[in-house]
Parts: C-alpha cells; structure tokens; sequence
C-alpha cells in the first residue's frame, strides 16, 4: 500500500508550532510504543533542536515489553528522557513529572543563577494525530482540559494549560510530514489509526497488517483469536475471519470489509496480544503476547 495523507490544516499547525517553539523550553514528543520510529515525525524532531527533548512511548500496554524498553535505551542513548506510559492510567502522572523536572533541572538552574524565581516550565506537547497527546494532558492537570478522541485531527489549535505554578503545557495538533518515502511507514501509522480512515481501504488495510504480523512471526494471537491455521495467505486469512466471526453478505459470501474492520480495531486495542511494529536498529523483535 502507498498510503499519504497531509490535509491543509497541518501546514498551518507546523508553521504555528515553529513560532510557538521559540518561547518554550523543552519539547515533549508523544511517539506510539508500538512503532517509535514510524511514529515519530521528523519534523517535530527539526522543530525542537536545541530544546530538552521528552519522549514519552504511549500505550505500552498495547507493545511488547522487551522491545519497549530497547526503544527507551535507544533514545536515552540519543540524549532524550524516556520513558513508557498508558496516558489513560493516573497511575503514570508522578513518574511524568518527574521526568519532566528533569529534563527542566539546568533551565531551573540558569534561572537561579540569574535570579529569576518560580518562572513556570514551558513544554511543547507534541505528535502525530491519535497518539495521545491531549489524553496525557488531561492526566496531568486532572480535568478535561484538551479534547479528546479515538479518531486522528481532534485537537486543531495549538491552547496553553497551566496545571501547577512550576508547569506550562501547550497542546498542539497531531502533525504528519507532507510525503513518506518509506511506504512501510504510512502503513504503520495507517495499522495504529493515525491516518484518516476516509482515505484507507480498510480490506486492503486488514489484508496488509495480517501479512505484517505474519512475516514477522507475530500471528499467534491472530491465530488463536479467530482459530486460523496460519497456513491461509492474508487475503484467505480475512476471508476465513468473515467467515467464523459471521461476517456474511446476502447469498452468504463473506462480508471481508466487516472482517477487515474486526481485525483493525482489535490489533489497535491489543486483543491480537502485545504486539510491537518495529524494534531499535540490532535489536530482534519481540515476541510477547497477550491471551485473547
């Protein structure tokens, strides 16, 4: 599949974060645990040089552990704090905090120096549509400050959030980059929802992730959930899927679109088990899965 998509309001969004930018501290990056390097736009990495950089690896839940936290060693390697999260669980909130009081602790510093007291951090909390960004501001400040929703381009203007004296958020809309010249990466970010689905061929959508998972010996949860033998191609796959989960057209021919929708969203909340995309560069993929 060569999926692209690059609706006009992100290019204002990127010109608005690249003035916003200027007068912030740090950049907090929201990259989905599953597929940290497809999901991390680079443009956000342009934007935010010279800044304290924080990359949270949301829905860890939903990834392999082990490849998890290789992805944290990769990026602590690069410089960054790191750290793995479910943005949905207040459990995470002081360990976010205090990762971003350090990441704030030489800004603290010159502050001091220069006698400037109780000057709030400004953050960027930034990423690609449905990653979960204003969830995790929302888990921070404790009310629904930012919109939310399951569904890419909820959140369309950037908007400050002062939660504590010490801390500023601005959220900012989710971002992608106008072309992805690795086709391997719009599909990725197409299997984690962060692609307007108006756009995609959902079938063609199933038929893809369920290769994937196949090629990188990652089928057992599919298998098991839907009593495959895992020796069907993709296509016989979804087809068989239809089938068993009484997926049916009038005649009884398959509905594979119904299928295809089925599979979508039950890898997306991990009922396939806890599947990463990709792993750091030398690192084997993980092979952790969840009963389902």
């Amino acid at each position: 599949m060569n999926i692209q998509w690059y609706p006009g309001h992100m290019t204002k969004a990127r010109r608005e974060m690249e003035a916003d930018v200027r007068i912030v501290d740090m950049v907090i990056e929201l990259l989905d645990a599953r597929a940290p390097m497809a999901s991390g736009n680079p443009e956000i990495r342009r934007l935010g040089q010279g800044k304290e950089r924080v990359i949270v690896l949301n829905k860890s839940d939903l990834a392999d552990a082990a490849t998890t936290a290789a992805w944290i060693r990769s990026f602590q390697a690069e410089g960054a704090h790191c750290i793995a999260m479910d943005a949905r669980g207040s459990g995470n909130r002081k360990l976010l905090l205090r990762t971003i009081e350090a990441a704030a602790a030489a800004k603290r510093e010159r502050d001091k120096k220069r006698g400037i007291l109780n000057r709030p951090v400004r953050a960027m909390v930034a990423g690609i549509p449905n990653v979960g960004k204003s969830t995790l501001i929302n888990m921070l400040s404790g009310r629904s400050s930012a919109k939310t929703g399951n569904k890419p381009g909820v959140t369309r203007g950037n908007q400050w959030i002062r939660f504590q004296q010490s801390i500023e958020l601005l959220d900012t809309p989710g971002i992608l980059w106008p072309k992805f010249e690795d086709p391997a990466i719009g599909e990725k970010i197409a299997f984690l929802g962060s692609i307007n689905e108006m756009i995609v061929d959902k079938t063609e959508l199933a038929v893809t992730l369920l290769a994937f998972l196949g090629s990188k010996g990652k089928l057992e949860g599919a298998k098991e959930r839907y009593q495959l033998t895992g020796t069907e191609t993709a296509a016989e796959m979804l087809t068989e899927i239809a089938r068993l989960r009484g997926c049916l057209m009038a005649g009884g021919e398959p509905d594979t679109e119904k299928a295809a929708g089925i599979v979508i969203n039950e890898f997306r909340s991990g009922a396939l088990g806890r599947i990463s995309l990709e792993a750091p560069e030398g690192e084997a993929h993980g092979t952790e899965n969840a009963e389902g």
